[in-house]
Protein backbone atom coordinates (compact mmCIF):
# COMPACT_ATOMS: atom_id res chain seq x y z
CA UNK A 1 0.00 0.00 0.00
CA UNK A 2 1.08 3.68 -1.14
CA UNK A 3 1.27 5.94 1.80
CA UNK A 4 0.23 9.62 0.58
CA UNK A 5 3.13 11.87 0.71
CA UNK A 6 3.75 15.41 0.55
CA UNK A 7 5.70 15.04 -2.57
CA UNK A 8 4.35 12.26 -4.90
CA UNK A 9 4.65 14.27 -7.52
CA UNK A 10 6.66 11.82 -10.06
CA UNK A 11 8.63 15.25 -10.85
CA UNK A 12 10.04 15.01 -7.60
CA UNK A 13 12.49 12.02 -7.30
CA UNK A 14 15.00 11.68 -4.42
CA UNK A 15 13.17 14.43 -1.90
CA UNK A 16 11.54 11.90 0.24
CA UNK A 17 14.12 13.47 2.94
CA UNK A 18 12.33 16.72 2.61
CA UNK A 19 9.38 15.14 4.05
CA UNK A 20 11.14 13.38 6.93
CA UNK A 21 12.86 16.69 7.32
CA UNK A 22 9.12 18.45 7.91
CA UNK A 23 8.20 16.12 10.35
CA UNK A 24 10.63 16.63 12.55
CA UNK A 25 10.76 20.06 12.23
CA UNK A 26 6.87 20.02 13.14
CA UNK A 27 7.89 17.80 15.90
CA UNK A 28 9.88 20.74 17.42
CA UNK A 29 8.21 23.83 16.17
CA UNK A 30 5.61 23.59 19.53
CA UNK A 31 8.61 24.14 21.96
CA UNK A 32 9.28 27.85 22.58
CA UNK A 33 12.53 27.63 25.14
CA UNK A 34 14.80 28.93 25.05
CA UNK A 35 13.74 31.92 22.59
CA UNK A 36 16.18 32.48 19.68
CA UNK A 37 16.88 34.77 16.96
CA UNK A 38 18.03 34.32 13.32
CA UNK A 39 19.87 37.49 11.67
CA UNK A 40 21.17 37.87 8.70
CA UNK A 41 24.70 39.22 9.55
CA UNK A 42 25.74 40.27 6.15
CA UNK A 43 27.18 38.44 3.03
CA UNK A 44 26.83 35.16 3.16
CA UNK A 45 26.88 34.68 7.15
CA UNK A 46 24.06 33.98 9.67
CA UNK A 47 23.77 34.09 13.06
CA UNK A 48 21.13 32.55 15.68
CA UNK A 49 21.20 33.61 18.93
CA UNK A 50 19.65 31.84 22.40
CA UNK A 51 18.69 33.74 25.33
CA UNK A 52 20.19 31.06 27.70
CA UNK A 53 20.35 33.13 30.99
CA UNK A 54 21.66 31.10 33.61
CA UNK A 55 24.12 28.39 31.70
CA UNK A 56 27.23 28.24 32.23
CA UNK A 57 29.97 27.55 28.64
CA UNK A 58 29.99 23.55 30.78
CA UNK A 59 26.21 23.12 30.74
CA UNK A 60 25.98 23.92 27.30
CA UNK A 61 26.55 21.74 23.86
CA UNK A 62 26.24 22.74 19.92
CA UNK A 63 26.86 19.99 17.76
CA UNK A 64 26.21 19.01 14.09
CA UNK A 65 24.25 15.76 13.48
CA UNK A 66 23.61 15.01 10.06
CA UNK A 67 22.63 18.46 8.42
CA UNK A 68 21.15 19.27 11.64
CA UNK A 69 22.58 22.09 14.21
CA UNK A 70 21.47 20.79 17.45
CA UNK A 71 21.69 22.57 21.08
CA UNK A 72 21.54 21.38 24.26
CA UNK A 73 21.45 22.83 27.81
CA UNK A 74 21.09 20.67 30.98
CA UNK A 75 21.85 22.90 34.13
CA UNK A 76 23.17 21.36 37.25
CA UNK A 77 21.30 21.14 40.52
CA UNK A 78 23.30 22.55 43.12
CA UNK A 79 22.69 20.71 46.29
CA UNK A 80 24.22 23.07 48.97
CA UNK A 81 21.56 25.45 48.43
CA UNK A 82 18.40 25.59 50.94
CA UNK A 83 15.91 27.54 49.16
CA UNK A 84 13.21 29.41 50.54
CA UNK A 85 11.23 30.27 47.34
CA UNK A 86 12.07 28.63 44.22
CA UNK A 87 11.14 30.23 41.47
CA UNK A 88 13.92 29.65 38.82
CA UNK A 89 13.65 26.09 37.77
CA UNK A 90 16.95 24.14 37.06
CA UNK A 91 16.02 22.88 33.60
CA UNK A 92 17.38 21.47 30.23
CA UNK A 93 16.64 22.06 26.43
CA UNK A 94 17.37 20.99 22.81
CA UNK A 95 16.48 23.17 20.37
CA UNK A 96 17.53 21.82 16.82
CA UNK A 97 17.74 24.04 13.12
CA UNK A 98 17.56 22.17 10.13
CA UNK A 99 20.75 22.84 8.04
CA UNK A 100 21.22 23.08 4.00
CA UNK A 101 23.77 21.53 2.33
CA UNK A 102 26.78 23.91 2.54
CA UNK A 103 25.72 25.62 5.60
CA UNK A 104 28.59 25.77 8.19
CA UNK A 105 29.04 26.20 11.61
CA UNK A 106 31.77 28.51 11.89
CA UNK A 107 31.82 29.48 15.67
CA UNK A 108 29.81 29.77 19.20
CA UNK A 109 30.18 32.46 21.75
CA UNK A 110 28.37 32.70 24.88
CA UNK A 111 28.59 36.37 26.60
CA UNK A 112 25.68 38.06 28.81
CA UNK A 113 23.54 35.21 28.92
CA UNK A 114 23.21 34.68 25.04
CA UNK A 115 24.87 32.24 22.79
CA UNK A 116 25.33 33.11 19.23
CA UNK A 117 26.14 30.39 17.19
CA UNK A 118 27.24 31.81 13.27
CA UNK A 119 26.58 30.29 10.15
CA UNK A 120 28.15 30.28 6.61
CA UNK A 121 26.25 29.78 3.79
CA UNK A 122 27.86 29.26 0.32
CA UNK A 123 27.18 31.36 -2.63
CA UNK A 124 24.47 29.70 -4.68
CA UNK A 125 25.83 28.87 -8.28
CA UNK A 126 23.73 27.97 -10.98
CA UNK A 127 25.31 24.41 -12.33
CA UNK A 128 24.93 23.19 -15.62
CA UNK A 129 25.94 19.64 -16.88
CA UNK A 130 26.03 18.05 -20.37
CA UNK A 131 24.63 14.89 -20.45
CA UNK A 132 26.10 12.64 -23.51
CA UNK A 133 23.56 10.49 -25.37
CA UNK A 134 24.73 7.10 -26.61
CA UNK A 135 22.99 5.67 -29.62
CA UNK A 136 22.69 1.58 -29.46
CA UNK A 137 23.73 -0.17 -32.84
CA UNK A 138 20.76 -1.68 -34.63
CA UNK A 139 19.68 -4.89 -33.22
CA UNK A 140 20.17 -6.75 -36.55
CA UNK A 141 23.10 -9.23 -36.12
Amino acid sequence: MNRNTTFNSPFLLGFEHLERLLERTAKSAGDAYPPYNIEDAGGERLRITLAVAGFSREELAVTVEDNQLVIRGKQVESKDKNFLHRGIAARQFQRAFVLADGIEVTGAELEHGLLSIELARPKAESRVRNIDIRTKPNGGA
